[in-house]
């Protein structure tokens, strides 16, 4: 199994700033992707970037140029640098990874932490 640990959320001013961070661990076999989704209140869990074991990035039209994922690979862990927060993008952040592992694909989800941003 293995087990993503969020940290990072609060709140915040809008135009303000927060890094999440994710952290794998247990047993890990090969990481193929990690990302954050978001899900607001009442509303679907959308992605909202992504970081592939090459390294190639994948963001969502509403955060371009102003949200930043980075990974650390020794670490196991995902980060995700927020710019210039908006009142719209208070939501639950999730991390999410997906793994090669001897019995296939699996992908593993954090529990969650809150980012408000007040205006």
């Amino acid at each position: 199994q293995v087990q993503l640990v969020e940290s990072g959320g609060g709140l915040v001013q809008a135009g303000g700033s927060l890094r999440l961070s994710c952290a794998a661990s247990g047993s890990i076999f090969s990481i193929n992707a990690m990302g954050w989704y978001r899900q607001a209140p009442g509303g679907p869990r959308k992605l909202v970037a992504s970081i592939i074991s090459v390294g190639t990035t994948n963001y969502a039209e509403a955060v371009k140029g102003r949200f930043s994922i980075s990974r650390d690979v020794a670490k196991n862990t995902v980060y995700l640098q927020m710019n210039r927060l908006k009142p719209e993008d208070t939501a639950i952040y999730y991390c999410a990874t997906n793994h090669n592992t001897p019995w296939g694909e699996r992908d593993y989800w954090g529990e969650g932490t809150l980012v408000t941003v007040s205006s």
